[in-house]
């Protein structure tokens, strides 16, 4: 973890740095309490000087919201096509981001010790600790307040879970995991033909959620697979508040385990552009990297008469990021050919949000399940 300095009280101060995004410690910082003005505030933080605050913890979160509204009066330029909204918005979210996360906040052993200030210890834990045998919360951490609420926020989500129809039950993410909240994919993987598979795996498996749907559907073998420490303690406790431990084998690889298997799902990252968060990573696939990768490993995975199943949005194809005939390109190339299509409308709230920026896409967007075989 890297470490901050800064000048305060007659002498340097040091704490260790939190940074989602990865972004380095700021090199310019100020204090700031209840009596620093939002415009000032508003002209450090986007000459790229961090506010430390030290005032009373409600007045740092209006103080943030400040903020946060003078950058989102900045007017939107006209775009031409739908790929330049794009880059725009993905532009003006991360501008956003840089501005807002310059107001800044310590804890002490994960507690803010400030007036008014809630209880955030076990939201900050639940974040940042990985596995608690191993890792412990510093003495002093400094990190941006929107990070914090960020994570408190995930925190309440985690306790509350997401229903999931096709469980009956409910799914709890961690912080930098993404949460099961558009439904219309799971429908397609609960409703999806299933010939009998003993092996199934599901590659990415986050919340551990397609794994789940497909043991309560009868599969009685799975193995789920995940990168990310994050997802993979995510899923061992949402597999093991569903009684499915004998059923559900977790193992962190790159994509596929060894061997091979009756039915191989994945429900890749939708947009090929850079990822800025760890969250945004169940998003964003830079290049198409994990989509391509998984086609190209698939026929030497898969049992003879086994099927892979791919659920994709068409957003980066009404977008303009990918070109119509790509993805076909590539289920070809791999040695792949489509069996059968099942597509679906999203239900999200964006879809139907007209002050979106993407709205003119996200209108028309259409969710598939495309069932594959070797050739």
């Amino acid at each position: 973890m890297n470490q901050i300095n800064w000048y305060e009280k007659n002498k340097t101060q040091t704490a260790d740095w939190q940074s989602e995004a990865g972004n380095p410690p700021p090199k310019a910082l100020v204090i700031a309490d209840d009596t620093t003005k939002a415009d000032e505030a508003y002209r450090l933080a986007c000459e790229g000087t961090a506010l430390l605050y030290r005032g009373d913890f409600q007045n740092a979160k209006q103080l943030l919201q400040a903020i946060t509204r003078r950058v989102d009066r900045k007017p939107v330029k006209p775009a031409a096509t739908m790929l330049e909204s794009f880059h725009q918005h993905r532009a003006r979210q991360i501008g956003r981001a840089n501005i807002t996360n310059k107001v800044l906040i310590e804890l002490k052993y994960g507690q803010a010790e400030l007036p008014r200030a809630p209880d955030v210890k076990a939201a900050v834990q639940g974040a940042l600790i990985i596995d608690e045998k191993k890792d412990k919360l510093p003495a002093r951490l400094v990190l941006s307040l929107r990070e914090l609420l960020g994570m408190v926020g995930a925190h309440e989500w985690r306790k509350k879970g997401v229903p999931i129809q096709a469980l009956n039950a409910h799914i709890h993410a961690h912080y930098g995991v993404y949460s099961p909240v558009r439904g219309e994919y799971l429908e397609l993987i609960d409703q999806a033909p299933l010939n009998n598979p003993q092996v199934a795996w599901d590659i990415g498996t986050g919340t551990g959620v397609i794994a789940a749907v497909l043991v309560t559907r009868g599969v009685k073998q799975v193995v789920a697979t995940e990168t990310n420490p994050r997802a993979l303690i995510c899923a061992g406790e949402n597999i093991q508040r569903l009684n499915m431990q004998s059923n559900i084998q977790l193992e962190q690889a790159d994509l596929f385990p060894s061997g091979q298997a009756d039915l191989i799902v994945c429900n890749p990252p939708w947009l090929p552009a850079k990822a800025n968060t760890t969250i945004e990573q169940a998003v964003y696939d830079p290049d198409s990297q994990m989509l391509k990768g998984y086609l190209k490993g698939l026929k030497a995975h898969l049992n003879p008469d086994g099927e892979a199943w791919l659920v994709m949005s068409d957003l980066a194809e009404l977008i303009g990021l990918r070109k119509p005939e790509e993805l076909p390109g590539w289920i070809a190339d791999a040695g792949l050919q489509v069996i059968a299509k099942t597509d679906t409308q999203p239900k999200h709230g964006k879809a139907q949000d007209k002050q979106d920026p993407l709205f003119a896409a996200r209108s028309k967007e259409v969710t598939s399940l495309y069932r594959l075989k070797s050739v």
